[in-house]
């Protein structure tokens, strides 16, 4: 058995290992192209949490897509706990990371060949959830397209991102927020956008091409977050946030508007992850 808390632990092809020891091939088509989907899994005290809402996500993406069907949840749920006992998260945070790839390419181009045999393999860290204030800027080169399949599904891809990210650093501020296609507000490089308004929280439609959050899809259905169109400039007395499964950060700042920041972020992140529908 592998035991090392202080080192990132993998599983791929049947072996346990730590990051360093395990292998990609150089060819699978996730690695050439993006051509894949995971799932990013917080681990609350030793607990993954919303596995099964991550996993529903994870196989609808994949139908999408049309990739395979990925592994069985009842695989992969003992293969999680296996990892957490592995790496020695039962009583502490950390995070899980889970791959599908089409695998290795049979032949030169994008063109998907149907002996083309799945790829997964399994990431798993000790991480803590973060929740401090950040500024944002709207980004003046990237945006979603409302239009396209893979703005719904959390694909290997995220160049688009990182581009916004590393705009946003050169000016000075935190991370950037993404347009769509219309102008509308739509998401932030890697989380879900909400707006608390007159005691309303809400956050962009699905429709505006954002990423199907597990924890904006959460406020939803327990009928805290209502959908609605979002404009790009905040009204006063906003109070914005970014969430995703492992963060809430508090928006101080949307470009040179400062923005009120009295909610406590962890308190209504924690809220929302631990309500019962």
């Amino acid at each position: 058995m592998i035991e090392n808390k202080n080192k990132k632990l993998g599983w791929i092809n049947g072996h346990w290992g730590v990051f360093k020891d395990l292998k990609v091939s150089i060819n699978d088509r996730g690695l050439n192209f993006g051509d894949g989907i995971f799932e990013t899994i917080l681990i609350l005290n030793g607990m993954p949490q919303l596995v099964d809402e991550h996993l529903n996500r994870w196989e609808k993406s994949a139908s999408i897509l049309e990739m395979n069907p990925p592994p069985s949840k009842e695989w992969l749920t003992s293969l999680i706990e296996d990892g957490i006992n592995r790496a020695q998260l039962n009583n502490i945070n950390g995070v899980v990371r889970i791959n599908w790839t089409r695998g290795e390419s049979e032949q030169r181009g994008i063109d998907i060949s149907q002996k083309n045999h799945h790829s997964f393999w399994l990431e798993m860290d000790s991480y803590q959830p973060s929740f401090e204030s950040i500024s944002t800027m709207i980004s003046q080169t990237e945006r979603r397209n409302s239009f396209s399949r893979l703005s719904y599904c959390k694909t290997f891809s995220y160049n688009q991102g990182i581009q916004a990210r590393l705009e946003a650093k050169n000016a000075g501020f935190n991370d950037a927020l993404l347009l769509n296609n219309h102008g509308d507000i739509c998401c932030s490089t890697t989380a879900n956008i909400l707006v608390k308004r007159n005691n309303k929280w809400l956050t962009p439609k699905s429709s505006s091409g954002c990423l199907p959050g597990i924890m904006r899809q959460r406020g939803i259905d327990l009928n805290i977050i209502k959908e609605t169109l979002i404009e790009a400039k905040p009204e006063n007395n906003d109070e914005w946030f970014l969430i995703n499964s492992l963060s809430c950060h508090p928006i101080h700042k949307v470009n040179q508007k400062e923005l009120n920041t009295s909610t406590n972020p962890k308190q209504f992140w924690l809220s929302l992850l631990k309500s019962k529908n």
